[in-house]
């Protein structure tokens, strides 16, 4: 029997320590979280590509591409940003795997896109499992994330292997990239239960850009925005320490101190320092953006306080998003296989 039909999902995360600097070679700790992003893909008798994104970033999005001709059917400028990785998912994997064949590919997402979720590594490790399995090949997990760092780096331009190896993994990772090709992951736990929140405003910048934003200040000034990126490293790695003693306080300093960092980097805008602000004066004891800024999410840790925690922010004109840390990595959902 051959595969006619795949679901295959992968979820969310949320960066403890080190968003940005990982770009450059320093550490960082990611968790994945308990929201997830689905992907199926059905064999079509055609060459064709037809994505169907039924609420990722905008509604009712339908995209069909075959070889250089490109057909959205919208009324949303936003939609090519949100399929891209989708369609440049399915250009490497048939690359990779010298295949390729029409299919019609469905989205379904638990997330906000463009909130610092990872939403967009999700949907590319999600599909990059679908895709390859339907066209009857099993990937192994590294090869998996492998193929959605080159996915998110195709995008974007400048991508660390950070959000692909945590959607495909799970847990919680320390990542670290080596080169422009190469990177270490290591599974610091297995699960994790850390009391945090999550408050989200509007994204008023893509990831990509602010990505480039923080290079052209390197640019600019080489020596002290190379002090702080080495600077988040060390906080990466006494918070590593910290989470594996459960030291909360100490964990929640080095969130305030690494959210001081990203500041000096420019990626913070007045909506989250208002949320972040919030959730302190309300008892949190560490906040800090999580994922690239410029708007998206801010994660708090409460311990004891949760509630007063998701109040404030919902006061300061953030919503909250509840799910937990620490859930399993890219998973094939379900097979439909023709009859023999």
């Amino acid at each position: 029997m051959s595969v006619k039909r795949v679901t295959a999902s992968a979820p969310g995360k949320v960066t403890l320590f080190g968003e940005h600097a990982v770009v450059y070679g320093e550490p960082a700790l990611v968790a994945s979280i308990g929201r997830r992003v689905y992907v199926t893909v059905e064999l079509r008798g055609d060459d064709n590509v037809r994505i169907v994104a039924s609420d990722l970033q905008v509604p009712g999005v339908t995209v069909t591409f075959s070889g250089d001709e490109l057909v959205v059917e919208t009324d949303y400028g936003r939609a090519l940003s949100a399929i891209s990785y989708l369609k440049t998912a399915v250009e490497l994997v048939s690359k990779y795997l010298n295949t390729f064949r029409g299919v019609n590919i469905f989205v379904r997402s638990e997330m906000p896109v463009g909130a610092g979720l990872g939403t967009s590594a999700a949907v590319t490790v999600a599909t990059v499992l679908a895709y390859s399995r339907v066209l009857g090949y099993e990937l192994d997990r590294r090869e998996i994330a492998r193929l959605g760092w080159e996915v998110e780096k195709a995008v974007q331009g400048l991508a660390s292997p950070m959000d692909t190896s945590i959607t495909t993994f799970g847990g919680v990772l320390r990542v670290k990239l080596l080169d422009g090709r190469n990177y270490e992951v290591r599974e610091v736990l297995k699960s994790c239960d850390l009391p945090i929140v999550i408050g989200y405003v509007e994204r008023e910048a893509k990831t990509k850009d602010l990505v480039l934003k923080v290079k052209n200040l390197k640019d600019r000034y080489p020596g002290i925005i190379d002090n702080i990126i080495r600077t988040i490293g060390l906080v990466v790695n006494e918070a590593e320490k910290a989470l594996l003693n459960n030291d909360l306080n100490l964990l929640g300093e080095l969130m305030n101190i690494n959210q001081g960092l990203l500041d000096a980097l420019g990626v913070c805008n007045k909506r989250l320092s208002d949320l972040i602000y919030a959730a302190r004066t309300a008892g949190a004891l560490g906040s800090k953006i999580t994922g690239a800024g410029g708007g998206g999410c801010v994660i708090a840790l409460a311990p004891g306080c949760q509630e007063r925690v998701e109040v404030a922010m919902k006061l300061s004109g953030g919503l909250t998003l509840k799910t937990s840390l620490g859930g399993p990595g890219a998973t094939v959902n379900t097979v439909e296989s023709t009859s023999p």
